[in-house]
């Protein structure tokens, strides 16, 4: 189960947000059925580049065997 403040990744693109599947962020809140996750991305500047709301199914945990990869954003 994922928590609130947990770091996961995009499983899917979200290209009206600019991220892409890959993509880190933090879980910002959870409704209280767990249906939806609002997750805020931030660029490695700590500037928020997108608060989302997003499935359980668009997200996953990260690992312990998984390495950052750093991207540029597309205006």
């Amino acid at each position: 189960m994922i928590k609130e403040l947990e770091r996961v990744a995009l499983t899917v693109d979200l290209p009206e947000h600019s991220l892409k599947a890959g993509d880190m962020g933090t879980v910002v809140d959870i409704t209280p059925d767990g249906a939806q996750y609002t997750i805020e991305f931030l660029t490695l500047g700590g500037n928020t580049l997108a608060v989302v709301p997003v499935t359980p199914e668009q997200v996953r945990k990260l690992g312990e065997r998984e390495i950052a990869h750093a991207r540029l954003i597309e205006p």
